[in-house]
Protein backbone atom coordinates (compact mmCIF):
# COMPACT_ATOMS: atom_id res chain seq x y z
CA UNK A 1 0.00 0.00 0.00
CA UNK A 2 1.19 3.50 -0.95
CA UNK A 3 2.61 5.70 1.68
CA UNK A 4 1.49 9.16 1.85
CA UNK A 5 4.35 11.82 1.25
CA UNK A 6 4.55 13.71 4.64
CA UNK A 7 3.49 16.41 2.66
CA UNK A 8 0.09 15.37 1.92
CA UNK A 9 -0.47 13.35 5.09
CA UNK A 10 -3.35 13.76 7.75
CA UNK A 11 -2.86 16.73 9.69
CA UNK A 12 -1.64 15.82 13.13
CA UNK A 13 -4.83 15.03 15.33
CA UNK A 14 -4.13 15.43 19.75
CA UNK A 15 -4.38 12.60 21.26
CA UNK A 16 -7.47 12.82 23.09
CA UNK A 17 -10.61 11.60 24.57
CA UNK A 18 -13.61 11.79 22.53
CA UNK A 19 -15.75 14.78 23.50
CA UNK A 20 -19.25 15.86 23.13
CA UNK A 21 -18.89 17.31 20.32
CA UNK A 22 -16.93 14.45 19.00
CA UNK A 23 -20.69 12.31 20.15
CA UNK A 24 -22.85 14.87 18.81
CA UNK A 25 -21.16 14.69 15.16
CA UNK A 26 -21.18 10.78 14.98
CA UNK A 27 -24.57 10.69 16.54
CA UNK A 28 -25.77 13.25 13.62
CA UNK A 29 -23.64 11.64 11.07
CA UNK A 30 -24.60 8.11 12.01
CA UNK A 31 -28.99 8.76 12.21
CA UNK A 32 -28.34 10.95 8.61
CA UNK A 33 -26.55 7.32 6.97
CA UNK A 34 -29.24 5.38 8.41
CA UNK A 35 -32.24 7.57 7.18
CA UNK A 36 -30.24 7.81 3.53
CA UNK A 37 -30.06 4.12 3.45
CA UNK A 38 -33.25 3.85 3.78
CA UNK A 39 -34.25 5.84 0.98
CA UNK A 40 -31.82 3.50 -0.75
CA UNK A 41 -33.70 0.20 0.30
CA UNK A 42 -37.28 1.14 0.82
CA UNK A 43 -37.91 0.34 -3.06
CA UNK A 44 -37.07 -3.09 -3.49
CA UNK A 45 -39.29 -3.96 -0.24
CA UNK A 46 -42.13 -2.90 -2.76
CA UNK A 47 -40.58 -3.57 -6.15
CA UNK A 48 -43.96 -5.95 -6.92
CA UNK A 49 -46.21 -3.39 -6.12
CA UNK A 50 -44.32 -0.61 -8.03
CA UNK A 51 -43.34 -3.00 -11.18
CA UNK A 52 -47.71 -3.76 -11.23
CA UNK A 53 -48.63 0.21 -11.09
CA UNK A 54 -45.76 1.41 -13.82
CA UNK A 55 -45.34 -0.81 -15.77
CA UNK A 56 -48.35 -1.83 -18.21
CA UNK A 57 -50.77 -4.26 -17.65
CA UNK A 58 -50.41 -6.61 -19.65
CA UNK A 59 -46.87 -7.03 -19.34
CA UNK A 60 -45.86 -10.36 -18.34
CA UNK A 61 -44.89 -10.76 -14.57
CA UNK A 62 -41.59 -12.15 -14.82
CA UNK A 63 -40.50 -8.98 -17.59
CA UNK A 64 -42.42 -6.62 -15.26
CA UNK A 65 -40.59 -7.61 -12.56
CA UNK A 66 -37.06 -7.64 -14.36
CA UNK A 67 -37.51 -4.41 -15.03
CA UNK A 68 -38.24 -3.29 -11.81
CA UNK A 69 -35.59 -4.65 -10.39
CA UNK A 70 -33.59 -3.29 -13.68
CA UNK A 71 -34.29 -0.12 -11.82
CA UNK A 72 -33.43 -0.80 -9.14
CA UNK A 73 -30.19 -1.82 -9.94
CA UNK A 74 -29.69 1.65 -11.89
CA UNK A 75 -29.11 3.08 -8.50
CA UNK A 76 -25.89 0.71 -8.26
CA UNK A 77 -24.38 1.34 -12.04
CA UNK A 78 -25.40 5.15 -11.07
CA UNK A 79 -22.83 4.78 -7.73
CA UNK A 80 -19.44 5.52 -9.43
CA UNK A 81 -19.99 8.35 -11.22
CA UNK A 82 -22.04 10.31 -8.19
CA UNK A 83 -19.36 9.33 -6.15
CA UNK A 84 -16.11 10.19 -8.15
CA UNK A 85 -18.13 13.55 -9.11
CA UNK A 86 -18.61 13.97 -5.05
CA UNK A 87 -15.51 13.40 -3.82
CA UNK A 88 -13.72 15.41 -6.50
CA UNK A 89 -15.56 18.52 -5.03
CA UNK A 90 -15.10 17.41 -1.60
CA UNK A 91 -11.49 17.02 -1.91
CA UNK A 92 -11.85 20.59 -3.43
CA UNK A 93 -14.53 22.23 -1.81
CA UNK A 94 -14.82 20.79 1.86
CA UNK A 95 -16.29 17.76 3.14
CA UNK A 96 -19.34 19.13 4.73
CA UNK A 97 -21.11 20.68 1.52
CA UNK A 98 -20.81 17.27 -0.12
CA UNK A 99 -21.93 15.59 3.17
CA UNK A 100 -25.23 17.46 3.10
CA UNK A 101 -25.23 17.58 -0.42
CA UNK A 102 -25.37 13.50 -0.89
CA UNK A 103 -28.28 13.45 1.61
CA UNK A 104 -30.37 16.62 -0.35
CA UNK A 105 -30.05 14.41 -3.16
CA UNK A 106 -31.57 11.99 -1.83
CA UNK A 107 -34.15 13.00 -0.09
CA UNK A 108 -36.21 14.76 -2.76
CA UNK A 109 -36.17 11.71 -5.65
CA UNK A 110 -37.65 9.45 -2.42
CA UNK A 111 -40.12 12.44 -1.90
CA UNK A 112 -40.89 12.54 -5.71
CA UNK A 113 -41.55 8.87 -6.02
CA UNK A 114 -44.01 8.56 -3.47
CA UNK A 115 -45.77 11.52 -5.43
CA UNK A 116 -45.10 10.24 -8.87
CA UNK A 117 -47.94 9.56 -10.94
CA UNK A 118 -48.34 5.44 -12.26
CA UNK A 119 -48.46 3.90 -15.64
CA UNK A 120 -52.22 4.50 -15.51
CA UNK A 121 -52.06 8.15 -15.46
CA UNK A 122 -49.09 8.79 -17.85
CA UNK A 123 -48.12 5.82 -19.45
CA UNK A 124 -44.61 5.55 -19.95
CA UNK A 125 -43.70 8.90 -18.36
CA UNK A 126 -43.99 6.78 -15.09
CA UNK A 127 -41.17 4.02 -15.40
CA UNK A 128 -39.02 6.59 -17.20
CA UNK A 129 -39.76 9.42 -14.78
CA UNK A 130 -39.28 6.33 -11.73
CA UNK A 131 -36.27 5.36 -13.49
CA UNK A 132 -34.65 9.20 -13.19
CA UNK A 133 -35.70 9.50 -9.34
CA UNK A 134 -33.63 6.09 -8.90
CA UNK A 135 -30.63 7.10 -10.98
CA UNK A 136 -30.64 10.91 -8.18
CA UNK A 137 -30.71 8.45 -5.80
CA UNK A 138 -27.66 6.13 -6.99
CA UNK A 139 -25.54 9.21 -7.55
CA UNK A 140 -25.98 10.18 -3.90
CA UNK A 141 -25.45 7.06 -1.96
CA UNK A 142 -22.45 7.12 -4.05
CA UNK A 143 -21.45 9.87 -2.34
CA UNK A 144 -22.64 9.72 1.43
CA UNK A 145 -21.10 6.86 2.20
CA UNK A 146 -17.49 7.38 1.54
CA UNK A 147 -18.08 11.06 2.51
CA UNK A 148 -19.71 9.91 5.72
CA UNK A 149 -16.48 7.87 6.55
CA UNK A 150 -14.32 10.66 5.63
CA UNK A 151 -16.88 12.86 7.58
CA UNK A 152 -16.46 11.03 10.78
CA UNK A 153 -12.68 9.59 10.45
CA UNK A 154 -11.72 13.39 10.13
CA UNK A 155 -13.46 15.10 13.48
CA UNK A 156 -11.92 11.98 16.08
CA UNK A 157 -8.75 11.89 17.54
CA UNK A 158 -6.75 8.89 15.20
CA UNK A 159 -6.62 6.32 18.30
CA UNK A 160 -11.01 6.50 17.74
CA UNK A 161 -11.08 6.19 14.04
CA UNK A 162 -12.45 2.53 14.20
CA UNK A 163 -14.99 3.61 16.74
CA UNK A 164 -16.23 6.29 14.53
CA UNK A 165 -16.03 4.39 11.40
CA UNK A 166 -17.59 1.28 12.74
CA UNK A 167 -20.55 3.75 14.43
CA UNK A 168 -21.27 4.98 11.21
CA UNK A 169 -21.68 1.70 9.59
CA UNK A 170 -23.79 0.70 12.22
CA UNK A 171 -25.83 3.80 11.30
CA UNK A 172 -26.38 2.34 7.59
CA UNK A 173 -26.69 -0.89 8.65
CA UNK A 174 -29.86 0.36 10.92
CA UNK A 175 -31.09 2.10 7.52
CA UNK A 176 -31.58 -1.41 6.18
CA UNK A 177 -33.64 -2.64 9.64
CA UNK A 178 -36.13 0.59 9.99
CA UNK A 179 -36.85 -0.19 6.04
CA UNK A 180 -37.72 -4.32 6.82
CA UNK A 181 -39.52 -2.76 9.71
CA UNK A 182 -42.04 0.03 8.10
CA UNK A 183 -42.60 -2.84 5.09
CA UNK A 184 -43.75 -5.06 7.42
CA UNK A 185 -46.16 -2.54 9.56
CA UNK A 186 -47.46 -1.25 5.91
CA UNK A 187 -48.42 -4.58 5.16
CA UNK A 188 -49.72 -5.43 8.55
CA UNK A 189 -51.59 -2.12 8.90
CA UNK A 190 -53.13 -1.97 5.46
CA UNK A 191 -54.70 -4.38 2.90
CA UNK A 192 -53.11 -5.81 0.02
CA UNK A 193 -55.86 -3.39 -2.29
CA UNK A 194 -55.28 -0.52 0.37
CA UNK A 195 -51.60 -1.17 -0.31
CA UNK A 196 -51.69 -1.16 -4.07
CA UNK A 197 -53.85 2.10 -3.90
CA UNK A 198 -52.28 4.64 -1.85
CA UNK A 199 -50.50 2.98 1.34
CA UNK A 200 -47.41 1.75 -0.99
CA UNK A 201 -46.33 5.72 -1.27
CA UNK A 202 -46.46 6.55 2.53
CA UNK A 203 -42.79 4.43 3.05
CA UNK A 204 -41.45 7.00 0.48
CA UNK A 205 -43.23 10.02 1.73
CA UNK A 206 -41.87 9.25 5.62
CA UNK A 207 -38.10 8.77 3.90
CA UNK A 208 -38.27 11.92 1.95
CA UNK A 209 -39.71 13.83 4.91
CA UNK A 210 -37.06 12.55 7.39
CA UNK A 211 -34.22 13.06 4.78
CA UNK A 212 -35.18 16.94 3.99
CA UNK A 213 -34.92 16.80 8.47
CA UNK A 214 -31.49 15.26 8.39
CA UNK A 215 -30.31 17.97 6.07
CA UNK A 216 -31.16 20.63 8.39
CA UNK A 217 -29.68 18.76 11.19
CA UNK A 218 -26.52 18.68 9.28
CA UNK A 219 -26.41 22.52 9.22
CA UNK A 220 -25.00 21.93 12.65
CA UNK A 221 -22.07 20.19 11.65
CA UNK A 222 -18.68 21.67 11.02
CA UNK A 223 -15.96 21.08 8.57
CA UNK A 224 -13.45 18.61 9.69
CA UNK A 225 -10.46 19.71 11.06
CA UNK A 226 -8.11 18.17 8.75
CA UNK A 227 -9.77 19.62 6.10
CA UNK A 228 -9.32 23.15 7.73
CA UNK A 229 -6.20 22.63 8.24
CA UNK A 230 -5.12 21.65 4.52
CA UNK A 231 -7.21 24.93 3.28
CA UNK A 232 -5.35 26.59 5.62
CA UNK A 233 -2.15 25.79 4.69
CA UNK A 234 -3.20 26.09 0.78
CA UNK A 235 -2.61 22.32 0.45
CA UNK A 236 -5.22 21.14 -1.24
CA UNK A 237 -4.87 19.11 -4.53
CA UNK A 238 -3.36 21.19 -7.10
CA UNK A 239 -4.24 18.51 -9.68
CA UNK A 240 -7.37 16.40 -10.45
CA UNK A 241 -7.69 14.46 -6.98
CA UNK A 242 -9.03 11.27 -8.90
CA UNK A 243 -6.09 11.61 -10.92
CA UNK A 244 -3.46 11.18 -8.05
CA UNK A 245 -5.12 8.44 -6.84
CA UNK A 246 -4.59 6.63 -9.74
CA UNK A 247 -1.21 7.27 -10.42
CA UNK A 248 0.41 7.50 -6.87
CA UNK A 249 -1.94 4.73 -4.85
CA UNK A 250 -2.71 1.99 -6.45
CA UNK A 251 -2.11 -0.60 -3.56
CA UNK A 252 -4.19 1.61 -1.87
CA UNK A 253 -7.05 0.92 -4.57
CA UNK A 254 -6.57 -2.72 -4.58
CA UNK A 255 -6.37 -3.54 -1.15
CA UNK A 256 -9.52 -0.91 -0.54
CA UNK A 257 -11.49 -2.79 -3.59
CA UNK A 258 -10.89 -6.59 -1.92
CA UNK A 259 -12.18 -5.13 1.01
CA UNK A 260 -15.80 -3.94 -0.28
CA UNK A 261 -15.56 -7.35 -1.86
CA UNK A 262 -15.79 -8.42 1.52
CA UNK A 263 -18.68 -6.22 2.88
CA UNK A 264 -20.73 -5.80 -0.20
CA UNK A 265 -20.60 -9.89 -0.15
CA UNK A 266 -21.12 -10.11 3.79
CA UNK A 267 -24.18 -8.14 3.42
CA UNK A 268 -25.76 -9.08 0.05
CA UNK A 269 -25.34 -12.56 0.78
CA UNK A 270 -26.10 -12.76 4.89
CA UNK A 271 -28.55 -10.27 5.30
CA UNK A 272 -30.36 -9.35 2.16
CA UNK A 273 -30.32 -12.84 0.05
CA UNK A 274 -30.55 -14.69 3.00
CA UNK A 275 -34.01 -14.42 3.66
CA UNK A 276 -35.56 -15.01 0.60
CA UNK A 277 -32.97 -18.74 0.69
CA UNK A 278 -34.68 -19.71 4.01
CA UNK A 279 -38.25 -19.05 2.57
CA UNK A 280 -37.56 -20.67 -0.65
CA UNK A 281 -35.00 -23.21 -0.22
CA UNK A 282 -35.70 -24.56 3.41
CA UNK A 283 -38.98 -23.61 2.96
CA UNK A 284 -39.15 -21.53 6.22
CA UNK A 285 -42.34 -18.97 6.53
CA UNK A 286 -42.02 -15.86 5.55
CA UNK A 287 -42.64 -14.33 9.37
CA UNK A 288 -39.93 -16.68 10.27
CA UNK A 289 -37.26 -15.54 8.36
CA UNK A 290 -37.94 -11.99 8.15
CA UNK A 291 -37.87 -12.07 12.12
CA UNK A 292 -34.77 -14.06 12.04
CA UNK A 293 -33.32 -11.48 9.51
CA UNK A 294 -34.04 -8.52 11.86
CA UNK A 295 -32.24 -10.13 14.71
CA UNK A 296 -29.32 -10.60 12.46
CA UNK A 297 -29.07 -6.79 11.54
CA UNK A 298 -29.64 -5.80 14.83
CA UNK A 299 -26.41 -7.99 15.76
CA UNK A 300 -24.84 -6.72 12.91
CA UNK A 301 -25.44 -3.17 13.78
CA UNK A 302 -23.29 -4.05 17.12
CA UNK A 303 -20.61 -5.85 15.65
CA UNK A 304 -19.99 -2.94 13.36
CA UNK A 305 -18.93 -0.98 16.50
CA UNK A 306 -17.62 -4.06 18.15
CA UNK A 307 -15.22 -4.44 15.19
CA UNK A 308 -14.15 -0.68 15.03
CA UNK A 309 -13.39 -0.56 18.47
CA UNK A 310 -11.08 -3.84 17.98
CA UNK A 311 -9.25 -2.34 15.23
CA UNK A 312 -8.44 0.67 17.05
CA UNK A 313 -7.42 -1.44 19.21
CA UNK A 314 -5.65 -4.54 18.00
CA UNK A 315 -5.44 -3.45 14.27
CA UNK A 316 -7.37 -4.02 11.27
CA UNK A 317 -5.31 -7.19 10.20
CA UNK A 318 -6.16 -9.36 13.55
CA UNK A 319 -9.73 -8.13 13.56
CA UNK A 320 -9.91 -9.15 9.97
CA UNK A 321 -8.51 -12.53 10.46
CA UNK A 322 -10.26 -14.01 13.39
CA UNK A 323 -13.56 -12.22 11.99
CA UNK A 324 -13.73 -13.53 9.00
CA UNK A 325 -12.53 -16.95 9.90
CA UNK A 326 -15.30 -17.10 12.76
CA UNK A 327 -17.44 -16.22 10.05
CA UNK A 328 -16.57 -18.60 7.64
CA UNK A 329 -17.17 -21.37 9.87
CA UNK A 330 -20.49 -19.67 11.81
CA UNK A 331 -22.38 -19.08 8.41
CA UNK A 332 -21.19 -22.68 6.93
CA UNK A 333 -22.87 -24.41 10.19
CA UNK A 334 -25.45 -21.87 10.38
CA UNK A 335 -26.43 -23.24 6.65
CA UNK A 336 -25.24 -27.06 7.32
CA UNK A 337 -27.45 -27.67 10.26
CA UNK A 338 -30.90 -25.92 8.81
CA UNK A 339 -32.50 -29.25 7.11
CA UNK A 340 -31.41 -31.48 10.77
CA UNK A 341 -31.94 -28.47 13.35
CA UNK A 342 -34.33 -25.80 11.90
CA UNK A 343 -34.17 -24.88 15.79
CA UNK A 344 -30.62 -23.53 15.58
CA UNK A 345 -32.26 -20.78 12.58
CA UNK A 346 -32.23 -17.53 15.58
CA UNK A 347 -29.30 -17.91 17.27
CA UNK A 348 -26.77 -18.80 14.31
CA UNK A 349 -28.23 -16.39 12.16
CA UNK A 350 -27.86 -13.88 15.09
CA UNK A 351 -23.98 -14.75 15.66
CA UNK A 352 -23.47 -14.67 11.83
CA UNK A 353 -25.10 -11.43 11.36
CA UNK A 354 -22.66 -10.24 14.86
CA UNK A 355 -19.36 -11.20 12.54
CA UNK A 356 -20.41 -9.74 9.07
CA UNK A 357 -20.21 -6.73 12.19
CA UNK A 358 -16.05 -7.25 10.61
CA UNK A 359 -16.64 -5.03 8.01
CA UNK A 360 -16.92 -2.31 10.85
CA UNK A 361 -12.96 -2.35 10.08
CA UNK A 362 -13.07 -2.13 6.35
CA UNK A 363 -13.53 1.80 6.51
CA UNK A 364 -10.48 1.99 8.97
CA UNK A 365 -7.98 0.86 6.42
CA UNK A 366 -9.51 2.48 3.74
CA UNK A 367 -9.81 6.02 5.27
CA UNK A 368 -6.24 5.68 6.57
CA UNK A 369 -4.93 4.07 3.55
CA UNK A 370 -4.85 7.31 0.95
CA UNK A 371 -3.49 10.44 2.34
CA UNK A 372 -6.00 13.67 3.31
CA UNK A 373 -5.55 16.01 0.58
CA UNK A 374 -7.50 12.95 -2.02
CA UNK A 375 -8.55 10.47 0.70
CA UNK A 376 -12.69 10.95 -0.47
CA UNK A 377 -11.38 10.48 -3.92
CA UNK A 378 -9.17 7.64 -3.07
CA UNK A 379 -11.89 5.86 -1.15
CA UNK A 380 -14.67 7.19 -3.17
CA UNK A 381 -13.23 5.38 -6.16
CA UNK A 382 -12.26 2.37 -4.63
CA UNK A 383 -15.54 1.74 -2.82
CA UNK A 384 -18.31 2.77 -5.36
CA UNK A 385 -16.42 0.87 -8.04
CA UNK A 386 -15.90 -2.60 -6.39
CA UNK A 387 -19.49 -2.18 -5.12
CA UNK A 388 -20.99 -1.57 -8.79
CA UNK A 389 -19.13 -4.82 -9.68
CA UNK A 390 -19.31 -7.17 -7.18
CA UNK A 391 -22.85 -5.79 -6.08
CA UNK A 392 -23.88 -6.80 -9.52
CA UNK A 393 -22.15 -9.91 -9.82
CA UNK A 394 -22.77 -11.69 -6.10
CA UNK A 395 -26.57 -11.97 -6.38
CA UNK A 396 -25.82 -13.61 -9.94
CA UNK A 397 -23.05 -16.08 -8.87
CA UNK A 398 -25.10 -17.12 -5.23
CA UNK A 399 -28.30 -18.06 -7.60
CA UNK A 400 -25.90 -20.32 -10.31
CA UNK A 401 -24.26 -22.02 -6.75
CA UNK A 402 -27.89 -22.39 -5.27
CA UNK A 403 -29.17 -24.37 -8.47
CA UNK A 404 -25.75 -26.81 -7.61
CA UNK A 405 -26.46 -26.94 -3.86
CA UNK A 406 -28.53 -25.36 -0.92
CA UNK A 407 -25.05 -24.81 0.44
CA UNK A 408 -24.60 -22.53 -2.17
CA UNK A 409 -24.33 -19.19 -0.21
CA UNK A 410 -22.39 -20.69 2.57
CA UNK A 411 -20.03 -22.13 -0.49
CA UNK A 412 -19.49 -17.78 -1.09
CA UNK A 413 -19.49 -16.77 2.07
CA UNK A 414 -16.20 -19.22 2.73
CA UNK A 415 -14.10 -17.82 -0.40
CA UNK A 416 -14.93 -14.35 0.81
CA UNK A 417 -13.95 -14.97 4.05
CA UNK A 418 -10.80 -16.36 3.01
CA UNK A 419 -10.09 -13.64 1.05
CA UNK A 420 -10.74 -11.45 4.30
CA UNK A 421 -8.10 -13.58 6.13
CA UNK A 422 -5.77 -13.09 3.81
CA UNK A 423 -6.01 -9.26 3.23
CA UNK A 424 -6.30 -9.13 7.61
CA UNK A 425 -2.87 -11.39 7.34
CA UNK A 426 -1.41 -8.75 5.30
CA UNK A 427 -2.16 -5.98 7.36
CA UNK A 428 -1.12 -7.76 10.42
CA UNK A 429 2.12 -8.26 8.65
CA UNK A 430 2.29 -4.52 8.16
CA UNK A 431 1.51 -3.73 11.86
CA UNK A 432 -1.88 -2.26 10.60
Amino acid sequence: MTTAPSSTATPAQPARPLTRNDYKTLSLSALGGALEFYDFIIFVFFATVVGKLFFPAEMPEWLRLMQTFGIFAAGYLARPLGGIIMAHFGDLLGRKKMFTLSIFMMAVPTLIMGLLPTYAQIGMWAPILLLLMRVIQGAAIGGEVPGAWVFVSEHVPARHIGYACGTLTCGLTAGILLGSLVATAINSIYTPVEVADYAWRIPFLLGGVFGLFSVYLRRWLHETPVFAELQQRKALAEEVPLRAVLRDHRGAIAISMLLTWLLSAGVIVVILMTPTVLQTVYHFSPTTALQANSLAIVFLSLGCIGAGVLADRFGAGRVFVFGSGLLLVTFWTFYHSLYAHPEWLFPLYALSGLLVGTIGAVPYVMVNAFPAVVRFSGLSFSYNLAYAIFGGLTPMIVTLLLKESPMGPAYYVAIICGIGMVIGGYLWKKGR
